[in-house]
């Protein structure tokens, strides 16, 4: 069921500059009912892409909560909103004519709980407790896959890459770590070829 927030607090800020140059813009598609879709590629994490697209009648997900707004409707991504918190959408005027900004300090942040999807907590844990401690080694571990297994995929980029105790960090430290945290988890699997520093693979 989509959630409407037209009497409801907004997740997101968009002002008055940029809903005036985003009607401008949906009116010249000519498609009656056009509205704006928003949403965050990768949410939660370092890779985490703010996005903001046409949306014509019939492209929203069924999920999507609707944002009425005075100029313009827009639908925003269900699984994004929590990652929207304090996020504006702002149009600057310039010499050139202007620029359209999507600012959401929370995109690369995770925010999970119990009920969050597993791939979510998977990357939670990763971000906030195991790669700052790789960070100073300039490694950093990447959550590949989840298996239907419930087995999660993981790829060692940087620093671990091609180290040899990274057997034993495997192991000892992220494996522990994160079936901890996570419960639910089957097991790790690490998809990186630690005998050839210069590329990895995927299977």
């Amino acid at each position: 069921m989509r959630q409407d927030f037209r009497n409801m607090s907004q997740p997101i800020q968009i002002t008055d500059s940029a809903q005036d140059y985003l009607a401008e813009l949906l009116e010249k598609q000519n498609v009656e009912g056009i509205a704006v879709r928003i949403f965050i590629t990768q949410p939660g994490t370092p890779y985490a892409e703010t996005c903001l697209a046409y949306c014509r009648p019939g492209e929203e997900e069924p999920s999507d909560e609707k944002l009425e707004l005075e100029k313009i409707a827009v639908f925003l991504d269900k699984h994004s909103v929590p990652f929207l918190e304090e996020a504006v959408v702002d149009f600057n005027v310039d010499r050139m004519g202007g620029q359209l900004t999507i600012k959401a300090p929370n995109a690369k942040m995770p925010k999970v709980n119990a009920d969050s999807p597993l791939e979510d907590r998977v990357n939670y844990v990763l971000y906030s407790e195991i790669n700052p401690g790789l960070a100073a080694h300039g490694g950093e571990i990447k959550l590949i896959q989840l298996t239907d297994e419930n087995v999660a995929v993981l790829q060692f980029g940087g620093g671990c890459q091609g180290c040899a105790a990274v057997d034993l960090t495997l192991k000892q430290g992220v494996e522990r770590t994160l079936m901890e945290r996570i419960p639910e988890l089957a097991g790790i699997r690490d998809v990186t070829d630690h005998s050839d520093t210069s590329q990895a693979y995927y299977r």
